[in-house]
């Protein structure tokens, strides 16, 4: 357990070096973010669009077969919407009855690449779906994954290719004493997370 407890200390310390690196990458490319609002400098700005390609281009040079699956593509749209609706309704009835944060959906569905200057409409609207439908992945996920400490805490047998955030909270599986003594004070951990401001 206490290799564990080193690995996940050394996780946060490389999530915050991540953190900084990205945050470097700002002074490269020339923006800064304000709130949620992402701003180039002038000229960056100017050069970004005068790298657009014309949507005509953009068409002519794309591939047949993407542009024929594009419709199925975009149906997908629909059951992502509404898994999104389900999953929001849920956690607003169920989480505050079991004492669970809430997911705070903008922390996970982030549409920003709009505002990048040398993308033409049409990339900018596959972007938006992109980022839309990966966000959701991920904001289900935690909603998922809180739902699954509350109820059922367990690690699984076989490696987990993805695991949620919560994951490493739970139980060893197999550790039955554990989850007898454990799984109630386990259920209800989430000190962790940030409250919203």
């Amino acid at each position: 357990m206490e290799r564990l407890q080193d690995l996940i200390e050394k996780i946060k310390v490389l999530e915050s070096q991540l953190a900084f690196e990205m945050q470097k990458k700002e002074e490269e490319f020339f923006y800064k973010i304000r709130g949620k609002k992402v701003q180039f400098d002038e000229n960056t700005e100017q050069y970004h669009k005068t790298l657009a390609t014309g949507i005509h281009t953009y068409l002519w040079n794309a591939n047949v077969f993407n542009i024929l699956t594009s419709p199925i593509i975009w149906l997908c749209l629909i059951p992502a919407v509404l898994l999104d609706l389900v999953c929001t309704i849920y956690q607003s009835i169920c989480f505050p009855v079991n004492k669970i944060p809430k997911v705070r959906r903008s922390d996970y569905i982030v549409i920003d690449r709009y505002e990048l200057k040398y993308l033409n409409a049409l990339e900018k609207v596959n972007c938006a779906y992109c980022g839309y439908f990966n966000g959701l992945m991920a904001y289900v996920q935690e909603i998922a994954g809180r739902t699954e400490q509350h109820y059922c805490p367990i690690k699984h047998a076989r490696k987990v290719s993805s695991a949620h955030s919560r994951y490493k909270k739970f139980l060893e599986f197999g550790d039955a004493d554990g989850y007898r003594k454990e799984r109630e004070k386990i259920s209800r951990d989430f000190e962790d997370i940030e409250k919203p401001e």
